[in-house]
């Protein structure tokens, strides 16, 4: 764990943890590094930093979205029936954002949010339970502000003003957590549920940490388990970071820096790998570029077909 890095170009990195990595057992469970100094433990101490090495950026939200954008601009270009009575999964859903998003604006039937950080999984239950009681608080009250009632990360204010004129009127607030739920998990080791199936599967900004963390390897493991977890004719929604987003992360840790040293599955196969390794029919390349995403996030969003 040699450097703190910012996601992507994006600033400074915010307080948290990450998203998955080889050799995960073997690693320190501290993420911190820094320290004092002086003889006999005094002197000025230097403030301490966290080391993320998953990824999961606690303000990853508001650093990959424009503040003059109301919505994650990811969720202006998916589709509704991708998700529209489906049963969903989010992998690496950092603080659920995104996840409830979906749920709310496409009604999925069931969407589940992953990811390996416990502390992401408490927000992401927090930002749950907070908005399953905005259908009852005024739209003013919903927008952004610096208070402490103001949602963590600031949510996009169009899905607060979707909740607050009657966009989920058939959904009352304890349905919501029939429909959204999330979980502590480490995709990548964890065995599978032979009883879970999705008829759709996210995955946005997740594949460089699995690479990092666990090679290629890694990666194909990944592919297949998603495939594996997809019902026939399902749908497989991916944002994958370009090489040049792995060298900047490439020091991370000494874990990231070996696998960035060897990796030979090189982003631009992914799909190759998908399609012709892997068995997915075909792909939709949504987008090439976001608009309304931070300099840095503005990444092809890649649809493939089971």
């Amino acid at each position: 764990m040699a450097t703190t890095t910012a996601p992507e170009d994006a600033g400074q990195p915010p307080q948290s943890a990450g998203k998955g990595g080889r050799g995960d057992s073997k690693r320190k469970h501290s993420n911190w590094h820094g320290g004092g100094g002086g003889e006999g433990g005094q002197g000025t101490k230097r403030k301490r930093k966290e080391v993320f090495i998953y990824g999961n950026y606690r303000n990853y939200y508001g650093y990959r979205i424009d503040r003059n954008v109301d919505e994650d601009p990811r969720l202006k270009i998916f589709k509704r029936e991708w998700f529209e009575s489906k049963d969903c999964l989010d992998i690496g859903c950092n603080q659920g954002l995104v996840t409830i998003g979906l749920a709310l604006k496409f009604k999925c039937q069931s969407i589940l949010g992953v990811d390996i950080d416990s502390g992401l999984i408490e927000s992401a239950n927090w930002n749950l339970r907070r908005i399953s009681r905005l259908d009852k608080v005024p739209l003013e009250n919903t927008k952004v502000h610096k208070s402490a009632d103001s949602l963590p990360e600031n949510i996009p204010q169009r899905v607060a003003a979707e909740i607050s004129n009657g966009d989920i009127s058939d959904t009352n607030h304890h349905d919501i957590f029939e429909v959204i739920s999330f979980r502590r998990e480490n995709f990548v080791e964890c065995a599978s549920n032979s009883s879970e199936q999705y008829d759709t599967i996210v995955c946005l900004s997740v594949t460089k940490w699995i690479h990092l963390n666990w090679g290629d390897d890694g990666i194909i493991n990944l592919f297949v388990k998603i495939w594996r977890l997809l019902r026939p004719g399902g749908v497989f929604i991916m944002e994958p970071q370009p090489w040049t987003s792995y060298r900047r992360n490439r020091l991370v840790s000494e874990v990231a820096k070996e696998n960035f040293n060897t990796i030979q599955i090189y982003p631009d196969k992914f799909r190759e790998i998908l399609l012709d390794k892997i068995g997915f029919r075909s792909v939709d390349v949504v987008t090439d570029k976001l608009v309304g995403a931070v300099t840095g996030f503005d990444r092809p969003i890649e649809v493939y077909h089971k």
